[in-house]
């Protein structure tokens, strides 16, 4: 480095490298400038000064230093490296890999450049690169720790697990025998585990055993050795010497579950289903009560028995876990108890004990066939269970009259509100939830989870203006957009983004959608410091664990809806293309190709120089803020150039953004019907017939019995059927697939669409959305039958649901469904110009039968659905 300088400007060379990794950037620059007065096209120092510049965030001028230096002095190693470290401050991490191989080129054994590619491979997760760079390290630098240790772990990534153990015995090999010293005994433990966790993974488990006994005294952390201990043994049906280390650590924590997964493991007790013969929930029984006995504190060790017992004896057990905490009025009782609901029978126990304590507290004022006086709220957290239980029912009349009960009793907690809000939500009256909601929140303002429920219901409630001035009660001075998006809020951003696309703001809602994929993009690049750091403090469990989370991160819940949300945004933006998008385009379409080409370049350069300008801005606003000692300037924030998404709703071809997310939901949502219905929508737009057709048959394998299944499959044949006979070689090709694959549907198989239609309706026919999708196909199928489609649903009966007996009575008929029902007769049917007085007549009787439900269910918050459902009712001449 700078070895064509004089011997001053080499030493002034060597100052800025120091001052750039000290962050002494203003020293750096200094030491720059003074070279560059007498070798103004001295490539390296060119480069440094760049990279320095960059660090103060004058990222315009970085690269031109740069790319200026790599220019004056292309074989030299520096300049490509500080142009590829450059590339990596911008995320452009595959530019920054070119540029790390052409330093390479140059100088082969520069450590540090090979550890800087290391890194930037296992972030892009190019593992066998990742391991022949991790082996030139180590040949390079054999005596050092983290050489070895990163050779195994670049081998474990690569599915290697059985070499990286070979590397880690060599690496012990060469240590002496009383290593390590008192300052490295945590890293070299964690070393150990982690090299015995690689030969569990391998199934040597003798192997695993005996390591552990014999580096006992090395390995610090005894909690995690105890643990492994105990999963090892387990594995090689060491039941009796399990058992006993189970029971140690039950000790030590007796409220750990996974303690008592493994206990019931070593006694052949456990299934992974929860399913028991009668003779093995005898047997869990009497265990429980033993370890009840021993651990009376625990409460793992009362609620897990809920979990098998069965009959009297589940409702012996629960009425017994559930008093102490009614007594002491906890207000999470039925979250705890929630997944019984899915347990055969259960429901109904849960109920007759529930009312049975509430008629008790009632009478006697105290629980059945006990003397002792509760104290008068134990009555109120009774009624407020009761609540709950029948809002998980569907029960809302009832949820409703238990919950305004228990208010009337104690106006001042706050949680019987929150509970209120969440039944009406549940009910579908969004507004009233919202006024409930703000209602707990004004009741504490000082209370975040409040302020934030708050939020979420009005959002569902389409109160963004509102929603927005609560939020920022608790954000930083006031900019709530900046600081909830700083914080990752993502839960505000989608329910907020869902909001704005129910309203028909498509800019907002892909703002807000946008947001929340830019988050998980933060959170993969985040992965980054990580690679050194565990490397170096020897947390290696914790990393590869943290890396196999980082490669499903974006199969996750919230990134599915934003993606989802930004495709349907797009979708909608193709078929109703923004006023200022359409007018543009039909000016566009009017010029000549030449100067249409033209147009779009002048547009580009504008759009380059406005953000050219704005970034100067913040510069200039910067600067104006102050730079620290070290010369980095402070954390400003940008101003936003698009607050209300405008820009994002100019693109050229919406449905090529909506691609983009679709096959990040294709390749980590591949199992979501969600995922194929939307790109059955977006290829039919786009006319990609066979990537169409894949979406249905992923459908139809997925659940063939889903209206949405169905309705793709009806569309999609339908559709091709109405196209032109193949000309050209490829269509020819197409038409050739489809009518090999046709015959592979088993609904189609030797059947037209009109009768696969009826199939599906005959076998669904106690379905009301499976009764909507085939009206909605026969609608398509035979325009004519409009008629004969909307009595389809208006023979759809309420019957009670039988299912399996875990919720006991609930209604086949949910408000959802209505909802669904309502919005198809307001868009797929409604056609006014050919209103009869027939289409009158069923219309009315629709509406009848709804408000026979709504009556049924004695709710005032169906009212709200009733008057948008009369509005359509009143365009066929129904009052």
């Amino acid at each position: 480095m700078g070895s064509s300088l004089p011997p001053k400007e080499a030493n002034l060379f060597k100052v800025i490298v120091k001052s750039y990794e000290t962050k002494q950037y203003k020293k750096g620059l200094k030491a720059a400038d003074s070279i560059l007065k007498k070798f103004p096209e001295h490539g390296e120092t060119l480069s440094m000064k760049g990279l320095t510049l960059n660090c103060m965030d004058r990222k315009s001028e970085a690269y031109d230093l740069v790319r200026r230096g790599l220019k004056n002095d292309l074989k030299s190693h520096v300049c490509w490296h500080v142009y590829g470290l450059l590339y990596r401050s911008d995320r452009e991490y595959r530019e920054a890999i070119k540029c790390y191989r052409n330093a390479l080129k140059i100088d082969p054994d520069n450590i540090e450049i090979l550890r800087d590619l290391s890194l930037l491979q296992v972030q892009m997760r190019d593992l066998i690169g990742f391991v022949e760079t991790r082996q030139q390290l180590l040949a390079l630098k054999p005596n050092h720790r983290m050489n070895w240790i990163g050779f195994a772990v670049a081998h474990h990534l690569n599915s290697n697990a059985s070499k990286a153990i070979d590397i880690l015995e060599a690496y012990e090999g060469t240590l002496e025998d009383d290593y390590p010293p008192e300052t490295e005994r945590y890293e070299h433990g964690e070393m150990l585990l982690y090299k015995i966790s690689l030969l569990e993974e391998c199934g040597l488990f003798d192997r695993a055993l005996e390591e552990m006994h014999k580096k006992e005294a090395k390995i610090v952390d005894k909690l995690a050795f105890k643990e492994q201990m105990a999963s090892i043994v387990l594995k090689l049906g060491h039941f009796e010497e399990a058992e006993k280390m189970y029971r140690i650590l039950l000790v030590m924590n007796p409220d750990n579950y996974r303690y008592f997964i493994g206990l019931q493991k070593c006694l052949g007790l456990y299934s992974d289903k929860g399913e028991y013969m009668t003779d093995e929930i005898e047997r869990l029984d009497a265990l429980y009560k033993s370890l009840r006995d021993q651990y009376s504190w625990s409460s793992a060790v009362k609620r897990i028995p809920l979990d098998f017992l069965e009959g009297d004896k589940f409702q012996e057990a629960v009425d017994n876990y559930v008093r102490p905490l009614l007594t002491k009025g906890v207000p999470s009782l039925f979250s705890d108890l929630s997944p019984l609901y899915d347990h055969n029978g259960k429901a109904s126990i849960l109920e007759q004990l529930f009312l049975h304590l509430e008629d008790s507290i009632r009478s006697t004022g105290s629980f059945p066939g006990s003397s002792k006086k509760e104290p008068p709220s134990t009555l109120m957290w009774t009624l407020f269970l009761l609540s709950q239980h029948y809002d998980r029912l569907g029960r809302y009349d009832l949820a409703l009259s238990k919950i305004d009960e228990a208010i009337e009793h104690t106006p001042t907690v706050i949680d019987l509100y929150s509970i209120k809000g969440r039944i009406l939500e549940h009910a579908g009256d969004l507004p009233a939830a919202a006024a409930l909601a703000d209602e707990a929140r004004s009741m504490d303002l000082a209370d975040r989870y409040l302020n934030s429920e708050c939020v979420m219901r009005m959002l569902q409630a389409d109160q963004v203006g509102l929603a927005e001035k609560t939020a920022v009660l608790f954000t930083k001075d006031g900019d709530q957009h900046n600081n909830l998006h700083d914080m990752q809020c993502m839960w505000y951003e989608l329910a907020s983004g869902e909001s704005y696309f129910r309203q028909g703001d498509l800019g907002h809602a892909l703002k807000n959608f946008l947001a929340v994929e830019k988050h998980y993009s933060d959170m993969t690049e985040d992965q980054f410091d990580f690679h050194s750091y565990c490397l170096r403090k020897m947390t290696l469990r914790a990393y590869v664990s943290m890396l196999k989370f980082q490669n499903q991160l974006h199969s996750h819940e919230y990134f599915h809806k934003a993606a989802a949300g930004a495709v349907r945004c797009y979708m909608k933006l193709h078929d109703s293309p923004s006023k200022l998008t359409t007018e543009e385009s039909d000016e566009m379409s009017k010029l000549p190709p030449s100067q249409r080409k033209k147009m779009r370049q002048k547009q580009k350069k504008a759009e380059a120089r406005a953000k050219k300008e704005a970034e100067e801005r913040n510069e200039e606003e910067t600067t104006s803020s102050g730079i620290s000692k070290s010369g980095r300037r402070p954390n400003v924030r940008l101003v936003d150039l698009d607050p209300h998404g405008e820009k994002l709703m100019q693109v050229e071809d919406p449905l090529l953004e909506a691609t983009k997310y679709l096959k990040l939901l294709q390749s980590n949502s591949a199992n979501s019907l969600e995922t194929h219905i939307l790109s059955f929508e977006v290829n039919m737009r786009k006319q990609k017939i066979l990537l169409a057709f894949q979406a249905v048959k992923q459908l139809i394998k997925l659940n063939e019995n889903d209206p949405d299944s169905h309705r793709c499959l009806i569309k999609f044949f339908h559709k091709i059927s109405s196209f032109t006979s193949p000309v050209s070689d490829s269509e020819k090709l197409v038409w050739n697939v489809l009518e090999a694959e046709r015959p592979q549907i088993s609904q189609l198989n030797g059947k037209s669409l009109i009768e696969a239609n009826k199939s599906f309706l005959e076998k669904h026919k106690d379905s009301l959305i499976h009764r909507a999708a085939a009206a909605e196909m026969l609608y398509v199928l035979e325009p004519e039958k409009k008629l004969e489609a909307i009595k389809l649903i208006e023979d759809s009966k309420n019957n009670i649901a039988v299912g399996n007996g875990a919720l006991g009575p609930v209604s086949v008929w949910k408000l959802p469904d209505c909802i669904t029902i309502h919005r198809l007769l307001e868009t797929v049917f409604d056609d006014q110009g050919a209103a009869s007085s027939k289409m009158e007549s069923t219309v009315c009787r629709i509406l009848s039968m709804l408000d026979t439900l709504w009556r049924l269910q004695k709710l005032h918050s169906y009212l709200h659905f009733k008057k948008q459902f009369k509005k359509f009712a009143r365009k066929w001449g129904c009052h």
